[in-house]
């Protein structure tokens, strides 16, 4: 059976606990955010980066612009491991 990450070439890790568990517990704002997020990320992963730039920044609004440039640099990041392959 296939996996659901596309064509990424980012490091992936092995799961411990159940990722619809913990996707249930997210905050409606983050579940929306991660339901069209471009890579496949883990809901811990998201929890943990948004707290962090809430804390910053003190608006949700601008934590969820935080998410949205983290994710972007990713993308950028394997887009250039994908050419250098």
């Amino acid at each position: 059976m296939g996996r659901n990450l596309g064509q990424t070439k980012l490091r992936t890790r092995r799961r411990r606990e159940d990722p619809m568990r913990e996707f249930d517990r997210l905050p409606p704002v983050l579940r929306a955010w991660i339901s069209q997020a471009a890579l496949p990320w883990r809901p811990r992963s998201v929890l943990r980066a948004y707290n962090n730039a809430l804390a910053r920044t003190g608006d949700q609004n601008r934590a969820l612009d935080v998410l949205k440039h983290l994710e972007a640099a990713l993308l950028a990041k394997d887009s250039r491991i994908a050419t250098t392959l």
